[in-house]
């Protein structure tokens, strides 16, 4: 069951919370996200997009590639974490700084002080591509909050609680909205709705997520 938060919300609002340990911090990127997309660019030079495949043998529609000390894939002996990327047996590429001083401030905002996240899983959405409610659990530290930043055509982010049947809430997210869950509701359930076709200045006919955590 979900219910819309569209009415509630505040054309002026920066912080607007959603449950207890979880807020969304509304053009929380401002101008840092030329840099931010500029730094994507070489990421994706090093670590290109590819839509992973889930244990069941499904191919996700959202392409993902990660940056940082440890990236998150999906294939058919399970979800987890390693340190190279296994298309290239490299390193995943380094988390950039404008990453790091950004999932700082947002968590400092959000009230999780000293974050310091050692991985980012970047999805691409497309028109129509949507993600499943899930949890983040593959994590060894449930301590530290997750950060998700939302660039390019807007989206509808599904939040719900700590069991899959639990109802959830519809937020609607613009370019430059950032959403941060920790302490209490770090293991809820979120997901995204089908991207609804359209053209951002910035990205085009997509949507880029960065979703930062501390894996280790």
């Amino acid at each position: 069951m979900t219910h819309d938060l569209f009415a509630a919300l505040e054309p002026a609002a920066s912080c607007l919370p959603i449950c207890p340990g979880a807020v969304v911090l509304r053009d929380f990127v401002g101008p840092r996200s030329a840099a931010i997309l500029t730094a994507l660019e070489a990421i994706e030079a090093a670590a290109p997009f590819r839509h992973m495949v889930t244990p069941g043998g499904r191919q996700m529609s959202v392409a993902m590639t990660n940056c940082g000390h440890r990236g998150w894939g999906s294939d058919r002996r399970g979800y987890r974490y390693e340190p190279c990327d296994p298309v290239s047996g490299q390193p995943w590429p380094g988390m950039p700084g404008v990453f790091l001083e950004l999932a700082r401030a947002a968590a400092d905002a959000a009230g999780f002080a000293a974050f310091v996240p050692d991985a980012c899983l970047v999805n691409r959405y497309v028109p129509g591509t949507r993600l499943s409610l899930h949890q983040d659990r593959d994590e060894r530290d449930f301590s530290a909050p997750i950060v998700s930043v939302s660039l390019g055509l807007p989206a509808v982010f599904q939040f719900g609680g700590p069991r899959r049947a639990d109802r959830c809430v519809r937020i609607p997210l613009a370019h430059g909205d950032i959403v941060v869950w920790g302490g209490p509701a770090r293991r809820h359930y979120h997901g995204v709705l089908p991207l609804a076709d359209g053209v951002h200045p910035a990205t085009g006919r997509t949507r880029l997520n960065l979703t930062m955590r501390k894996a280790g």
